[in-house]
């Protein structure tokens, strides 16, 4: 798949991982909890893009 990078701001994480996760196939590669408690990175990859997305962290 090709795509460069695509943020959305969630109020409900669980929720959008069901949805990115379980029903669109997608990976969590990577998790970065902001410090403040302000907000969390959450970063996806296609499955055939999993290694591509870890190598570029």
């Amino acid at each position: 798949m090709r795509y460069l990078h695509t943020m959305v701001r969630v109020t409900d994480i669980d929720q959008s991982l069901d949805f990115y996760c379980n029903k669109m196939g997608m990976v969590e590669t990577r998790r970065i909890e902001n410090e403040g408690g302000r907000f969390t990175l959450i970063f996806l990859a296609a499955s055939e893009d999993v290694e591509a997305g870890k190598a570029s962290a």
